[in-house]
């Protein structure tokens, strides 16, 4: 029988340099969070800070989403439905929708609100002019996209 002698195995984990990374990413974090806090308050729109709470939150990220799929002046997406209003009516459009009840999206975790604004918003996927906006969500109200019209039933629109 062989006497095997076990030699530790040297720590790889380096714990100063692992919470300097740690803290460097947390700070970053906090400093783009105030900056993306910062771009939605120069919206000219009332009541913004409805949009950056837990529950109903706009990040740039999605808000950039919206824009590039569903805003006229951007030519991508040409299929998809499109905002022909401005950009602060948008956004005072998604903040609005809160106050609707979420719904279950279909075969999917998402929830949408569905708020009929009342004057034309833009146009839907088919082309017809809509007053409808869609505003699709995480269940912990992160708002993922927003569109004019309503999601279709496989699975959603956005």
């Amino acid at each position: 029988m062989y006497n095997t002698v076990t030699t530790p195995v040297p720590n790889t984990f380096n714990e100063p340099q692992w919470l300097q990374v740690l803290f460097l990413l947390a700070d970053t974090q906090t400093w783009l969070q105030q900056l993306q806090e910062g771009l939605i308050w120069q919206l000219p729109v009332k009541n913004r800070k409805r949009l950056l709470r837990k529950s109903w939150y706009l990040s740039a990220a999605a808000l950039a989403h919206i824009l590039e799929r569903h805003y006229y002046k951007v030519p991508r997406h040409p299929l998809a439905s499109k905002f022909t209003i401005s950009i602060p009516a948008i956004v005072a459009a998604i903040r609005d929708a809160y106050q609707q009840p979420p719904m279950p999206l279909q075969d999917s975790t998402l929830l949408q609100r569905v708020w009929d604004m009342g004057a034309p918003v833009g146009y839907d996927a088919t082309g017809r002019m809509v007053s409808i906006i869609t505003v699709i969500t995480d269940a912990s109200g992160e708002i993922i996209t927003a569109f004019p019209g309503v999601a279709k039933p496989q699975g959603g629109s956005g």
